[in-house]
């Protein structure tokens, strides 16, 4: 019992200072509302590198590469860096990339969601709402026994190539070659000190991997298992980051932040596509066994199957931006829509096929 009530503390203190830091992140450069998000920052870094060419949306993002180089030292130092894989990785490549288009339909990770309800952003509700519909979804098809299949132990060197990656982009943000391409307006032009936002990144990736916390799980959970444990930490992620917003007076009058749906910063107020794109990204991040920042925080310990999935990431943002996918603050892209019935019908049909036959 007392283990257990020592394990909640922890999931809860990593929640408020998460909560904490991404907010705060907003104060230090980085966009309203987007201290930290997941996928819109692996969508900046894939345009940095030239995969897309929206020009306001290019940035290698600090805080992705400390996620990752932080679970990776965590777990290293914790004796818990095991390089493994081989876990259905083209499946997990697709459904990350239909995860990435769900969330650049609604405009924001599960971790930008939060922090947009905390920010006053009432469009976060219903993708709220469509993200717990789409975590239901996966877990009719894991009770139907839904398996992707069991990773094997691989050699290090597999395990050690996304960190590798992150060290590279390190020293491209560094360095800031000639062959980079960077946002001189719009989302991608509004950042955080490169040496703040890699701390943030390191704090984040040293808690999230101690605590497990995943934002798509907490659900999962609750309704699968009857277990309430990952939840209190996104509770306290939420009560945080919007006690930080009213203390540093983002709420109010001169402030970036108001209660309500309309002019919300990079935000629109389609609700069907709120709703649609993250029941998309809630079935498809269950399929995966987590959000993207829990497969972010895998990759950093050596499983190779997260690796893909963030691969799989990067594809869906590139495929997002060079085709018309993704969303903006004028409302859905030309093929938004169509790409989110698209990818629930994907994943509906993977539920199925992937079904253990007992």
């Amino acid at each position: 019992m007392s283990r257990a009530i020592s394990s909640k503390k922890w999931i809860i203190l990593a929640g408020v200072i998460f909560g904490a830091l991404a907010a705060l992140m907003t104060v230090w450069g980085n966009p309203a509302n987007m201290g930290i998000c997941v996928a819109c920052f692996i969508r900046d870094i894939t345009g940095t590198i030239g995969l897309h060419r929206a020009g306001v949306v290019q940035y290698i993002r600090p805080e992705i590469i400390g996620l990752i180089l932080g679970a990776f030292i965590t777990s290293y130092f914790f004796g818990e860096f095991r390089s493994k894989g081989g876990s259905s990785p083209v499946i997990r490549f697709l459904l990350g990339a239909f995860v990435m288009i769900g969330a650049l339909v609604f405009l924001g990770c599960p971790v930008r969601m939060m922090l947009r309800l905390a920010g006053g952003d009432l469009n976060g509700i219903t993708a709220l709402v469509g993200m717990i519909a789409g975590v239901g979804a996966g877990i009719f098809f894991l009770k139907k026994g839904f398996n992707l299949g069991r990773a094997n132990k691989k050699r290090a060197a597999n395990g050690w190539m996304m960190p590798v990656i992150m060290v590279v982009l390190l020293l491209f943000a560094i360095f800031q070659p000639g062959f980079l391409f960077n946002s001189e307006s719009g989302p991608g032009a509004m950042f955080a000190p490169l040496g703040i936002a890699l701390v943030v990144g390191l704090v984040i990736g040293f808690a999230a991997q101690r605590t497990r916390m995943c934002f798509v799980g907490a659900w999962r959970d609750i309704f699968l298992v009857r277990n309430f444990h990952l939840i209190s930490g996104i509770i306290a992620f939420f009560i945080a980051a919007l006690v930080i917003n009213y203390a540093v007076g983002n709420f109010g009058a001169g402030g970036i932040y108001h209660w309500g749906f309309a002019d919300q910063p990079v935000s629109h107020t389609v609700h069907l596509w709120n709703f649609l794109g993250m029941s998309l990204v809630g079935l498809a991040a269950t399929l995966l066994g987590g959000c993207p920042l829990r497969n972010c925080i895998l990759s950093g310990e050596g499983d190779t199957d997260a690796t893909m999935t963030v691969f799989g990431y990067i594809a869906g943002a590139a495929i997002a931006h060079n085709f018309a996918l993704a969303s903006s603050p004028s409302g859905t892209g030309t093929w938004g829509p169509v790409s989110v019935i698209v990818g629930l019908v994907f994943c509906a049909t993977i539920g199925f096929l992937m079904r253990e036959r007992i």
